[in-house]
């Protein structure tokens, strides 16, 4: 379990709290840069949520939703359209490049494909020095030594730092990706689909060592997964985010007991079942993800939800506290 839990009924100021991030990359036209921009895919649209120290927030959906590009655009692998990230009392967005280097070591990414994030050429204890010269931290000594004993802590041998990335599996390079991200000692780890390019039976080692290293370096996560029963194992809450907005926000044990929005409902129907003499009623979505080049007008999801009236098509839904900690947008719980 996570060293520490604070949630939105404590007064204690979030370690992150993001404001109406969005996020539009344009589409220019066939004169590129001279033809201007033509359209903008809306991949992410205010988007607001708090994030408090030690604890674990899932951000989920199918893909296409927003929920990687909402992750990159905090740590600024993308430059954000509109909205504001605070840390520490500063807006993110709006640090100069090289104020930002020095918090970046505070805050650091787990992508998803281990190996396309990996140099092939390089040994892994010179990927893993890497940070820590960029940062200046240590001396050769000092951080080869730093390097060893992060490799120990996310279960790996000290003989890989001179091996290669083709050389290890999925699992390993995971764990290696993994390594990167702590040997800066952040205070902020976002994972993106950390696990959904692994066996099934690796996904577990990687959360069990996910949760492990959470206690012991006081870690704050923000997990970025589309498998709702993955989120429903690490997290203390859950983000559930379609089209480029989050619908629904409630702690784990609230959002599987009683789901509010239609689209959560959706998916938690599609989660599978351990136990298979429990029967779940499966709800089908109609028709196709609306493109984020021209999403719908109203509430996002109507154009797919069986419970959609005339005023969801209509007015944008405002996101309204239900219950404590349990926030949902959604015209049918006005």
């Amino acid at each position: 379990m996570p060293f520490q839990v604070h949630n939105q009924s404590n007064q204690i100021p979030p370690i992150l709290e993001v404001q109406g991030l969005k996020k539009y990359f344009p589409i220019k036209g066939p004169l590129g840069r001279f033809g201007g921009v033509k359209e903008q895919v809306k991949a992410v649209h205010n988007v607001s949520f708090k994030l408090y120290e030690g604890e674990t927030l899932g951000l989920v959906g199918e893909s296409g939703c927003g929920k990687s590009t909402t992750g990159r655009t905090i740590l600024r692998l993308t430059e954000p359209t509109e909205g504001k990230a605070m840390y520490n009392n500063q807006d993110i967005f709006q640090l100069s490049e090289k104020e930002f280097r020095q918090m970046r070591q505070e805050m650091q990414m787990v992508f998803q494909d281990p190996y396309s994030s990996l140099n092939p050429r390089k040994r892994i204890g010179k990927t893993l020095e890497e940070p820590l010269v960029i940062h200046s931290i240590g001396n050769k000594k000092e951080r080869t030594e730093k390097v060893m004993e992060i490799l120990n802590q996310v279960g790996l041998q000290v003989d890989h730092y001179y091996r290669h990335p083709h050389e290890f599996s999925g699992g390993q390079r995971q764990r290696i990706g993994l390594a990167r991200a702590l040997v800066v000692n952040p205070k902020i780890i976002i994972a993106d689909e950390p696990v959904s390019a692994l066996d099934v039976s690796i996904q577990s080692q990687i959360i069990n060592l996910l949760q492990k290293l959470q206690e012991e370096m006081k870690l704050t996560y923000l997990f970025i997964a589309h498998d709702i029963s993955v989120v429903r194992h690490i997290c203390d809450r859950i983000g559930v985010m379609y089209l480029g907005r989050i619908v629904e926000e409630a702690p784990v044990d609230s959002i599987f007991a009683s789901p509010l929005h239609p689209y959560t409902q959706a998916l938690l129907s599609a989660a599978p079942v351990p136990n298979p003499k429990v029967k779940r009623e499966r709800i089908l979505l109609k028709g196709e993800l609306p493109s984020p080049l021209n999403p719908p007008s109203g509430c996002v999801f109507h154009t797919r939800c069986p419970y959609a009236t005339t005023r969801c098509m209509k007015e944008v839904p405002v996101k309204k506290e239900m219950s404590k900690g349990h926030f949902v947008a959604c015209h049918l719980h006005d």
